[in-house]
């Protein structure tokens, strides 16, 4: 159609499809927000390796240095009727499986019968001159009851099983998870079996990737 002055009539664009658009980009927007929120949740999801302790010299660190690798965490102390038999055990293990797949994480602690009553310093030192103990060390803490630390609240969560006496051991695999946990009265040489399979499989796999 000509309009008054000679020149074709341009009509409106329909409006349609941009009413359209409107909704779909909100819609694809919530999507991809939601897709955000879930990647966050699962990657905040927590495991071992997850929290940060303090070591025996008072410096906070990570224990995500120790992902990839086995870890046998264990609360010690310097006057248990364990302790010797145990600190052998786990220095021997931690020598012949450790450091780069396995480490024991020995974290000492007061709260039962007051057997580990000494300074980070003088701990440290027992251990060490003793027992040869060449396993990453922690600062005394607090391993059972409210006030017991998240990485060992973690622990007992995860496996129902809390300290009730020293040399509590949790066996943990590389990814951070608690595999299985063994009370006092178990030996350090009757739970070899199991860490040492978990190792294996690491070697395993890193030959496979070769």
């Amino acid at each position: 159609m000509l309009d008054p002055e000679g020149s074709v009539e341009h009509q409106p664009a329909s409006s349609f499809p941009k009413v359209l658009l409107i909704p779909l980009a909100m819609l694809l927007a919530i999507a991809a927000l939601l897709l955000l929120a879930f990647s966050a949740t699962r990657q905040k999801e927590p495991d071992f390796y997850t929290f940060k302790v303090v070591n025996i010299r008072g410096k906070l660190v990570s224990l995500e240095k120790y992902r990839g690798s086995v870890s046998l965490v264990v609360n010690v102390a310097s006057e248990c009727g364990y302790t010797d038999s145990h600190y052998k055990a786990l220095q021997q293990l931690q020598r012949d499986l450790g450091p780069y797949h396995f480490n024991v994480l020995a974290f000492p602690c007061n709260q039962f019968g007051q057997q580990e009553p000494d300074t980070n310093k003088e701990i440290e030192s027992f251990a060490r001159k003793t027992y040869g103990a060449s396993f990453p060390m922690f600062s005394k803490t607090t391993v059972s009851g409210a006030g017991a630390i998240p990485a060992f609240k973690y622990l007992i969560d995860s496996t129902g099983e809390e300290p009730t006496w020293n040399f509590w051991k949790y066996l943990v695999d590389p990814n951070g998870k608690v595999v299985k946990a063994w009370d006092s009265t178990v030996s350090v040489e009757e739970i070899r079996p199991h860490v040492t399979e978990l190792v294996r499989k690491i070697i395993l796999k890193k030959k496979d990737e070769l």
